[in-house]
């Protein structure tokens, strides 16, 4: 498969995101995170991925959100002030990354679904053990995160720190579009809700439709 236009080349390193852009209302975050890269620098190098898909949880109303069950140990890290990372075992397998949004006591997440990989590519791709080139490098949660080398241990990381954080890029994002939540049929009517965003037409986007 031929890498996606993004190539470690083709885009240049943006600034990084300061605690404000967390700090607004969670699907306006979840929005605006499209096109933004997930950066991660561990012992073994740098990665970085560009979101091309991600889902707005806010509890604790929102059913489908984890917060919806009260403030726990594992939920602690959402009612926390904006800009730290929420992670959690996926299925028991694998691990979720969430970016903690709006404000304190007010726990409301991005998930962050899928990445277009854009730098540390072969890194990515040894942790994967699959080719560099492979759209199912990092397209779904929980392959984001072992791509990016990212664990439980990040759990509560700050955001706007020097080891896991957010940057803003050169690259605008294609259209964006809309859809329910992934796997949260639990929910009831909150399944319904469309607050999973994602780039048009993106080959990582986890789950159809891509256009």
């Amino acid at each position: 498969m031929e890498q996606h236009p993004s190539a470690e080349t083709a885009l240049k390193r943006g600034r990084k995101l300061t605690r404000a852009f967390y700090a607004r209302p969670v699907l306006t975050v979840a929005r605006e995170c499209i096109g933004k890269v997930l950066v991660h620098r561990s012992p073994e190098g740098e990665t970085a991925g560009r979101i091309v898909e991600a889902e707005a949880y806010r509890g604790p109303l929102d059913l489908a959100a984890h917060s919806s069950r009260g403030l726990t140990k594992r939920t602690a890290a959402m009612f926390g002030p904006p800009g730290h990372a929420y992670i959690y075992l996926l299925y028991g397998i694998s691990w979720a990354l969430n970016l903690v949004v709006a404000r304190e006591n007010e726990p409301h997440a991005v998930l962050l679904r899928a990445l277009e990989p854009v730098r540390g590519i072969e890194l990515m791709a040894r942790r994967r053990r699959m080719p560099a080139g492979s759209r199912q490098l990092t397209n779904g949660p929980g392959k984001l995160t072992m791509a990016m080398g990212i664990t439980g241990a990040l759990y509560g990381e700050d955001l706007c720190g020097g080891v896991l954080f957010l940057e803003d890029t050169d690259r605008p994002p294609a259209r964006i579009g809309r859809s329910p939540r992934i796997n949260v049929d639990y929910a009831g009517d909150w399944a319904a809700r469309p607050w999973r965003f994602y780039e048009r037409g993106n080959p990582y986007v986890s789950v159809r439709p891509r256009d």
